[in-house]
């Protein structure tokens, strides 16, 4: 690790205490807090797999996320309203400002909404617990698939597989879509599946011209006003599979700009999958925090300083 990386390290944000504002749920990844008319979501540096928070932190992983959720909001704004009502720190509540230079490239100002408990997952390939479910029923989610396929092959089209939202250090639980409707209702359950595939789709373009495949997602929604909107975050490299489009192969694993790489270093060692989740050498923190950083210069297009 260089000495720039390692100053990086060492300013890295893991937990965020924030005298003055109230805290009001620490999710695996963000802090938010709420702040009168609206909520105050802050991206730590903090990183989950297998539904685990690791002991160390990706130095400025919480600003890629924020900022790659920033640009596709704006992206698709012309698909579906979204929660955020400020990401310039400047407009935020006077309570803020003592923050303002954590909060700044990390943090949103956003909507309070309703989340819907399902996980809206769209699916352009097939990898991960889908080519599981594929080897054993030819199907996932309860929508059959072409015979043949191979791992990480892409579908004739994209599908929309949902899942429960568990709570942290639980897992999700895929569902079929008529359990979706049963969840939230016929009408909600066609509107976020129709806005999601809608919504993958552009992403999925715009991101391949880019050079990255966008595999699969997962969106989450919210009822604000009594209207359906885009919260959380959208298309970064923790709600999503990112390959690099130069060297993708169908037939295994690929390539990554995800924490698939973390995934895998984890699976090479003996441990449960339950927490707490094993120390992280330099290597694998340094290695992670690139992924991400190249996958915001990549989609983006502009240089950050991380």
């Amino acid at each position: 690790m260089n000495n720039q990386e390692t100053l990086k390290t060492n300013q890295a944000i893991v937990d965020t205490k924030f005298s003055g504002l109230n805290l009001i749920k620490k999710g695996k990844v963000r802090d938010v807090y709420d702040v009168g008319e609206s909520l105050l979501m802050v991206a730590t540096d903090r990183i989950s797999a297998f539904d685990v928070v690791m002991p160390n932190p990706i130095p400025g992983k919480g600003k890629v996320l924020n900022l790659i959720s920033l640009f596709w909001f704006d992206v698709m704004r012309s698909v579906t309203d979204n929660h955020i009502i400020s990401s310039d720190v400047d407009e935020f509540p006077t309570s803020c400002q003592p923050y303002a230079d954590i909060l700044r490239d990390r943090s949103v100002l956003v909507k309070k909404a309703e989340p819907l408990p399902v996980e809206c997952i769209v699916r352009g390939y097939v990898s991960g617990s889908g080519w599981n479910s594929y080897k054993e029923s030819q199907s996932i989610c309860g929508i059959s698939l072409p015979s043949g396929l191979k791992e990480s092959d892409k579908l004739p089209e994209p599908i929309f597989t949902p899942s429960t939202k568990a709570e942290l250090g639980e897992h999700d639980v895929n569902i079929d879509f008529d359990e979706a409707k049963k969840l939230i209702g016929t009408s909600t359950a066609e509107k976020v599946r129709d806005l999601s595939l809608m919504i993958y789709q552009k992403g999925a373009a715009l991101a391949a011209e880019r050079g990255i495949i966008i595999a699969d997602t997962k969106f989450e929604f919210g009822i604000a006003d009594g209207k359906i909107i885009l919260i959380d975050e959208i298309l970064t490299p923790d709600s999503s599979r990112f390959w690099p489009k130069d060297s993708y192969k169908p037939g295994g694993a690929q390539k990554s700009f995800d924490k698939q790489y973390l995934r895998d270093y984890l699976l090479s060692l003996d441990w449960n999958k339950k927490a707490p989740g094993p120390s992280l050498p330099d290597e694998v923190i340094v290695n992670t925090r690139r992924k991400y950083t190249e996958a915001l210069k990549l989609l983006t297009v502009k240089e950050y300083e991380i």
